[in-house]
Order: structure tokens, then sequence, then C-alpha cells
């Protein structure tokens, strides 16, 4: 007996390309404020913290999030960096964080 192929192959005899891409990091687009927001899951492998938009709690180094940017931005200086919970609630929750004049808006 011959041993259980797992990979679906195409009609032509190739296997077909994994579903994950390397990196594991997928992306989609979703709405949010009424705009396309291009949302890619990360690992968080970068080795560095970031600060999430929707709790304004950090994400440690090592711990898998959210990137989220407009699809229509200007760059990597739209890119921000969400816990997955907080994504996923960011239609319920309302910004609550209180801000000075000179403050960053991340």
């Amino acid at each position: 007996m011959s041993p259980r192929r797992n990979r679906i192959s195409s009609s032509d005899g190739r296997e077909a390309a994994p579903a994950v891409p390397p990196g594991g990091s997928l992306r989609r687009t979703e709405s949010y404020r009424g705009e396309e927001w291009v949302v890619q899951t990360v690992a968080g492998t970068a080795g560095r913290f970031y600060r999430c938009p929707g709790c304004d709690q950090e994400i440690p180094p090592g711990v898998g999030h959210v990137v989220a940017w407009p699809e229509h931005g200007a760059g990597v200086d739209d890119r921000r960096h969400w816990h997955r919970a907080c994504w996923g609630a960011r239609e319920r929750r309302g910004s609550n964080i209180q801000r000075g004049r000179g403050a960053p808006r991340y």
C-alpha cells in the first residue's frame, strides 16, 4: 500500500501552491470607518514593540498580531499594528485615548 498524499494536485499533475504564503502571513481587504483597509496577519518576529491603537497597550516582540493600513494610503507611515482581538472588536469600541496637541497619533 502506498502512503496517502495530503497535497492537492492541479489538473496537469503538478502540485498546487500552498494556501498560506511562506512566512505565514495572509493579506486581505476589510472595511473600516467607511474606507477599505489592507489587513495582514504577522507572526511578530520583527523583534520590536508596537503600540496597538485599539487598546493603547504594547504588543511585545514574538506575539502574533495584525497590521492594517488604508488601501489608498501614503505608505509605510499609515501602517498600524493591532492585537488580533482589538482589530476584531474595532467597530464595537470607541477611541477614548486622551492625547495632547503635540502627541503622536499612534
